[in-house]
């Protein structure tokens, strides 16, 4: 597999998938967590979106391109590649919510969402020639557009 192969095939599905996990997740669980203030209700809305993001995402790539004129590879591997990153990303975030306190999980799960916002800036810096600050700035002004309408409508329902 030469390196653009890779690139195609493999690096970015993973993106694709890691970066939606990460961050269409925000909304549901920080939503959720801000109009209740229950860890639990957080956790099993993050629970279930992060499942049903990945089906989605996952038959979402599949479906999208048989790999046959793009030389994007298998549209079942790329699919279970995306799926599997996006219920990584969205689920990283979730796990602190099973802590009992309300602030201490909530305040964990927004480091945890900052190291994957680095993580995802690392790898667009690594593989796609983009610089680390942009790579950061785009990925965390899109969570942070996220965060904010997440954390207004959950402040305003709860």
């Amino acid at each position: 597999m030469t390196e653009h192969e890779f690139l195609l095939q493999r690096i970015q599905p993973a993106m694709v998938g890691l970066i939606d996990g990460s961050l269409s997740t925000l909304a549901p669980i920080f939503g959720i967590a801000l109009a209740t203030h229950d860890p639990r209700d957080a956790f099993v809305a993050g629970l279930v979106t992060a499942i049903g993001a990945a089906v989605s995402m996952g038959f979402s790539e599949a479906l999208s391109d048989t790999g046959e004129f793009t030389g994007r590879g298998s549209p079942i591997q790329r699919g279970l590649i995306t799926g599997g990153g996006t219920f990584l990303g969205g689920i990283l975030h979730t796990l602190p919510f099973l802590l009992s306190g309300f602030h201490e999980a909530i305040f964990l799960a927004m480091i945890v969402v900052a190291f994957e916002l680095v993580g995802l800036a690392v790898l667009r810096w690594k593989y796609f020639d983009d610089s680390f600050v942009r790579a950061l700035g785009i990925v965390t002004g899109a969570g942070l557009i996220i965060a904010g309408v997440s954390a207004a409508l959950g402040n305003q329902l709860g």
